[in-house]
């Protein structure tokens, strides 16, 4: 039977672009670097990884998407929208705050925080 999701997989034109750029926005670190992939750590807390894969990158709106959490979402959605990254509203609904964020490819990305 399943046990865990051992990774997330996301599309990129350039894997080598992306890989910088998540490491540069968003802190995650390379764990695994081969021909046309990246495995990504995210933060210190997660054991599921992204992996990013060159190949087709068509969005379409009904597109799955990770969900990131950071407890400091307002420092965040101002360091993405100085480096001109494409970001909805930060929205606040009740205890839980989120904006949706785009990558170089325009895969939907969402960040949420929410008292712990």
């Amino acid at each position: 039977m399943i046990e865990r999701i051992d990774t997330l997989c996301m599309k990129v034109k350039n894997v080598e672009k992306s890989s910088d750029w998540y490491e540069e926005l968003l802190g995650f670190s390379v764990v695994v670097k081969d021909k046309g992939y990246r495995v990504l750590r995210i933060g210190n807390g997660s054991s599921v990884p992204l992996t990013i894969e060159e190949g087709d990158t068509t969005p379409n709106a009904d597109q799955s998407y990770p969900i990131f959490y950071s407890k400091d979402i307002q420092g965040l959605y101002e360091k993405l929208k100085e480096h001109n990254v494409r970001v909805s509203e930060l929205h606040y609904y009740g205890v839980n705050h989120f904006f949706d964020f785009f990558d170089l490819d325009d895969n939907k990305l969402q960040v949420c925080y929410f008292k712990e």
